[in-house]
């Protein structure tokens, strides 16, 4: 894990902006908050189909998760509802959201070709290594949680080997594939923002926002795109390899690697496990279909 930029060493109440290409983005926002010693503080701003996935859809909105909806049904007063109930509890957070709404795959050029011609169509610069931001779900979270955050995390994630002998950007690493080291190493860029130089105004808001994903295009382009070959797989600045200690990681392996041993070696530990995930996913399901 290589890091650049203004990272913390105290945890603080943030929104989290990043660019999203595959599942691993998720646990890029972990990588960050366990070296806080925030690991339990990280929260997401999920679309709104996930809610459905058996047993994790539950617990992320139990554990103060956010589903939205795209587009013309983006419920923004649920969302303000939500973030409220847990300020007023003084929840911890480590919101992080995609502004982007999807995943930018180098093998679907259509979802790339429109973001870029709706840039185009509305003034704003085409963007090449990312996709045009939607400003709805970062506006909410700003204003109705200005006066509880610290600050704004701007995170930009690079994965090494996702260029092809072209030197066209391939299908960034799958979760199996990122566990299993087919991606050598990532980089994530971070850029702490102060909440004063961020307008508040959802019009100027988005603006700002698109301005900070051409930061993002132009670090992309240089990790990917550098004539000097020197420069590329890396982006511009100081960097530090970031590795955790065994303190950090081993407890939790051995707790969790233990309590899920113990249950499958056993006939009644095996009925157990497999009636949480049916009757768990049943509940959870009814759960986040009646309590948004």
């Amino acid at each position: 894990v290589i890091i650049y930029g203004d990272l913390p060493k105290n945890k603080e109440n943030v929104i989290y902006l990043s660019n999203h290409q595959c599942t691993v983005d998720w646990i890029i926002a972990d990588m960050l908050a366990i070296r806080q010693n925030a690991l339990g503080h990280v929260r997401y701003v999920l679309k709104d189909g996930l809610k459905w996935l058996p047993l994790y859809g539950w617990y992320f909105s139990q554990h103060g998760g956010v589903y939205v909806k795209r587009s013309a049904k983006f419920n923004e007063k649920e969302m303000r509802e939500k973030l409220r109930a847990q300020t007023k509890a003084e929840t911890p957070m480590y919101l992080v959201i995609f502004p982007e709404g999807t995943r930018y795959n180098p093998e679907i050029p259509k979802v790339i070709a429109d973001s870029q011609s709706f840039a185009e169509k509305e003034g704003l610069a085409i963007l090449k290594h990312v996709l045009t931001p939607r400003v709805k779900a970062t506006h909410v979270a700003i204003d109705t949680m200005k006066d509880y955050l610290d600050a704004v995390y701007d995170v930009t994630v690079a994965y090494e080997g996702t260029v092809d002998h072209k030197g066209q950007r391939k299908l960034a690493p799958s979760m199996t594939e990122f566990l299993c080291k087919e991606c050598p190493r990532v980089h994530i860029f971070i850029d702490r923002i102060e909440l004063k130089d961020i307008p508040e105004e959802q019009i100027y808001m988005r603006r700002w926002l698109h301005e900070r994903f051409e930061i993002k295009d132009k670090l992309l382009i240089e990790f990917y795109d550098a004539k000097d070959s020197k420069r590329r797989n890396k982006f511009p600045g100081k960097s530090v390899h970031s590795k955790l200690s065994l303190k950090k990681t081993l407890p939790s392996l051995l707790f969790l690697g233990g309590l899920t041993a113990s249950m499958l070696l056993t006939e009644s530990g095996r009925k157990l496990y497999v009636k949480t995930w049916i009757y768990g996913t049943l509940i959870g399901c009814l759960w986040v279909s009646i309590k948004p």
